[in-house]
């Protein structure tokens, strides 16, 4: 359940990012849940090894260079997914920096601390 939550995130954002930045475009809702599916393993195969080479560059540039491994990471996967465009490494790259702060908050949304479901309190009393 937790991974079609995620999915649908990361769907989201990618799917708000190609209005918000006119050089991202898809074909069909089709090629926004493969790109949002392949972004996912991405980012959980090939990105911690990109990490992992790149851990120099990394400290040089005080983490920054990890922005860059997004950017690229949404090039890989829109050169795999027919149907999704992506006109440069700087939309990439403005485009990962919205996703991944739209997806912090749909995530805080929708998570808590232990990853349980956001609840709202009742309360029995209207204070005045």
């Amino acid at each position: 359940m937790e991974f079609l939550v995620h999915w649908s995130i990361t769907a989201l954002s990618l799917w708000v990012a190609s209005f918000l930045f006119h050089g991202i475009s898809f074909s069909s809702k089709q090629s926004i849940l493969v790109s949002a599916l392949l972004l996912g393993f991405a980012n959980a195969i090939v990105r911690p090894i990109v990490i992992v080479l790149t851990i120099p560059l990394t400290l040089i540039t005080f983490g920054f260079f990890l922005l860059v491994i997004n950017a690229l990471m949404i090039l890989l996967v829109s050169s795999i997914v027919p149907g999704f465009k992506v006109s440069g490494f700087w939309t990439a790259f403005f485009a990962s920096i919205f996703m991944a702060v739209l997806s912090f908050f749909v995530g805080l949304f929708i998570f808590q601390a232990g990853d349980n479901p956001v609840t709202f309190p009742v309360h029995d009393r209207v204070y005045l």
